[in-house]
């Protein structure tokens, strides 16, 4: 496995580079990435089609840089000053466990001042080039797809938080005994708490701009689907711990043209020091699982990228508002049932079953999905008998 991004360069290129940005969180950089066009696309295609429109904002222009951008700027500056320097100096304290060392208080004091008033600095000559002698507020029409860059922001910010927080939930003995380690590790991010809250936050941000839930569910169903997937691979290639249950059972005869570690891997350096020593290793991430599991992240970054194609092949052929968001429902929550058969989890009893977290959630996602549709279908009948009753009238 690869638990930095200079592990997987090493493999791949056979060229020793000390790259300490963790993979999991390179990929979840990457899914942002990626889905950021996915979106824009749907959201000029929504709009072209008169589903979602322009709307005015107003915006102060003129005005000379306020305390609060100083402050901003200033901050951002110090904190990029001091952690950035203070990795050059203490590289060898940066490179072994990278966020430990930016959630740290060290760093070099000095040039975090110096970068620090460099950008408060930088901020007050751009306003004051732009300043006029009365300033004054204007109004500019904005379309829906100019959002992308502040919703990929919030989405990023609150997604990760929802994410934590599920996780800690689900892992709450863990959390009670290493609250701090449990909080600000680079591994243990629950999906869909990172799901909802990103959901939420993207629903919010964007109706509050006037545009209706359903085509924004739909705008955002095939995106979410394809971070899915991109996030999983960062999973599997890190060994961060999302994998299955031990898996002892020979390869079926159907299924020999399968490579081994698709069928039962021990995750060999995995990102999370799991397991027994491996023979021979010295130095990090020498631990490999006992014995063969199923990678079931790989499934699933294989399975949600194929359904990802699928919603994107069936999108300009769906016109009901809300229908692909219900899709969504049923596909993702549909996958990752099936997936938990396989797969370690915290179990639970409720109402006699033995679910999972994710197992109850996707139920929900699924009823609610069936459901849904359910209801389209009975309103669409009901508007066709009006209109039939309206014509032999």
């Amino acid at each position: 496995m690869f638990p930095t991004i200079g592990d997987l360069v090493q493999y791949v290129f056979r060229v020793h580079l000390v790259i300490p940005i963790q993979t999991f969180g390179f990929f979840v950089a990457l899914s942002f990435f990626v889905t950021y066009f996915v979106f824009v696309s749907e959201f000029k295609r929504k709009e072209a089609d008169g589903l979602i429109t322009a709307y005015k904002e107003k915006e102060e222009v003129g005005f000379p840089a306020s305390f609060l951008e100083l402050l901003v700027n200033g901050l951002l500056g110090f904190v990029l000053g001091f952690k950035i320097s203070g990795a050059v100096i203490n590289h060898r304290a940066f490179t072994n466990d990278p966020v430990r060392f930016l959630f740290s208080t060290r760093g070099n004091l000095w040039a975090g001042l110096l970068l620090g008033v460099a950008f408060a600095f930088w901020i007050y000559i751009d306003r004051k080039k732009q300043q006029l002698p009365k300033p004054k507020i204007v109004e500019r029409t904005v379309h829906p797809y100019q959002l992308m860059g502040y919703l990929v922001f919030a989405l990023g910010f609150f997604g990760v938080i929802g994410a934590k927080l599920f996780d800690t939930a689900e892992n709450f003995g863990l959390f009670l005994h290493h609250p701090v380690d449990t909080l600000f590790s680079t591994n243990g991010f629950t999906y869909y708490g990172g799901l909802i809250f990103g959901s939420l936050t993207y629903l919010y941000i964007c109706h509050k701009k006037g545009m209706k839930l359903a085509h924004l569910a739909d705008i955002g169903s095939p995106g979410m689907m394809l971070a899915y997937g991109i996030g999983r691979i960062g999973c599997h290639l890190a060994g961060d711990g999302d994998w299955g249950i031990v898996n002892l059972n020979p390869k079926p005869g159907w299924l020999t043209w399968l490579p081994d570690w698709m069928w039962s891997f021990k995750f060999p350096h995995n990102a999370i020091d799991a397991g027994v020593q491996i023979p021979g290793c010295v130095g990090l991430y020498c631990e490999q699982l006992r014995q063969g599991v199923y990678p079931t992240s790989f499934y699933e970054a294989v399975i949600c990228i194929g359904l990802f194609g699928l919603m994107w092949m069936l999108r300009k052929k769906i016109f009901i508002p809300g229908l692909m968001f219900y899709l969504f429902l049923i596909l993702n929550g549909s996958e990752r049932i099936l997936i938990e058969t396989i797969r370690v989890n915290p179990r639970y009893d409720v109402l006699g079953l033995n679910l999972t977290q994710a197992e109850m959630i996707g139920a929900g996602m699924v009823l609610g999905g069936l459901t849904g549709i359910g209801f389209l279908i009975y309103r669409h009948a009901k508007l066709r008998n009006h209109m039939d009753f309206s014509k032999n009238t």
